[in-house]
């Protein structure tokens, strides 16, 4: 068939529950690529994407709890990168074990994606994305004065440091993934949302940030030219009235309608709005793109055109 394809990996793909074992999320990618196989035997070109946010919270949290003098903890960025070697390992090994399995000649690589961001992006000047650790006001006092980090007090659950979520402008590894593509490899890339970058002259500048995987997902697409963008979240359709007794799971949405339900606040910030706008902005690209949002478990027959929420333009 020849087409291309995004797929954006939620974090239930990875890990099966809070403190998830190493063993426990490998397992959990096992089941992903057994899920993602029937796709890729139907000839699509497959870039896998996927979150970090519980992995690279916990490489944050093993950074603190052991930092010392001739130990020092690691910048968000670089932790970041970890968790993308991490975690396009255990997709890498699962997907080599279930196409060995299923007499399946394909490859899988995994790029450790640099994405970059504008150092004018007004996100920077308001940092909302919650990392790592609690901690009591007293401590997030100290570390507020000490490291000048942005603490805020979250749910009533303590201190949270909170860092700038900046939009993707372009993918520094683009041409790279787009060889490997075009080689029939199947491609992890964009771990995370990427490690987030900026250009100074001939260098790149890694910064404390986290690029929502959602918005990656999408300018990954729209760089390698894909026809479809496929995410992959914990429910099997989209919903208006989410949780209500009007509730109403949705087949089919305009870019027009998707845009109408946003204004009418249908979609929780930093669940399912972060993907609407995502599939928006995919399907507003290049006519003929269409973005489906749907379960793992479903994601073969929404590919079909079975079930989930299809939006185009």
């Amino acid at each position: 068939m020849g087409n291309r394809m995004v797929i954006a990996l939620g974090g239930n793909a990875i890990q099966l529950g809070n403190g998830s074992t190493a063993a426990e999320q490998r397992e959990a990618c096992y089941h992903t690529a057994e899920q993602l196989v029937s796709i890729i035997r139907n000839g699509y070109e497959i870039v896998l994407a996927h979150g970090n946010g519980p992995q690279v919270g916990n490489i944050i949290l093993q950074n603190q709890i052991s930092q010392c003098e001739k130990l020092p903890a690691m910048p968000l960025d670089t932790c970041g990168a970890m968790s993308q070697g991490m975690i396009g390992y255990w997709l890498q090994s699962a997907l080599y074990e279930v196409f060995k399995q299923q007499g399946i000649e394909k490859e899988t690589v995994t790029i450790l994606t640099q994405v970059q961001v504008d150092k004018e992006d007004q996100a920077f000047q308001n940092p909302t994305k919650p990392i790592g650790s609690f901690y009591t006001k007293e401590e997030a006092d100290k570390l507020q004065e000490e490291k000048g980090y942005t603490m805020v007090e979250d749910a009533g659950r303590g201190f949270r440091r909170v860092v700038a979520s900046p939009k993707p402008i372009n993918i520094i590894e683009k041409n790279v993934i787009n060889s490997l593509l075009n080689q029939q490899v199947v491609v992890v890339a964009t771990g995370g949302g990427g490690i987030p970058v900026t250009i100074c002259g001939s260098h790149l500048e890694g910064v404390e940030a986290v690029i929502d995987k959602d918005f990656a997902s999408e300018k990954l697409a729209e760089l390698v030219d894909a026809e479809t963008l496929l995410i992959l979240t914990a429910v099997e359709k989209v919903a208006i009235n989410y949780g209500k007794d009007n509730e109403q799971w949705l087949s089919e949405l305009s870019v027009e309608e998707a845009e109408e339900y946003i204004k009418e606040k249908h979609f929780a910030p930093g669940s399912m709005l972060p993907k609407i706008e995502a599939a928006i902005t995919f399907a507003k690209s290049k006519p003929g793109r269409k973005v489906i949002i749907t379960s793992l478990d479903k994601a073969n027959v929404a590919v079909e055109g079975r079930t989930g929420t299809v939006i185009s333009a």
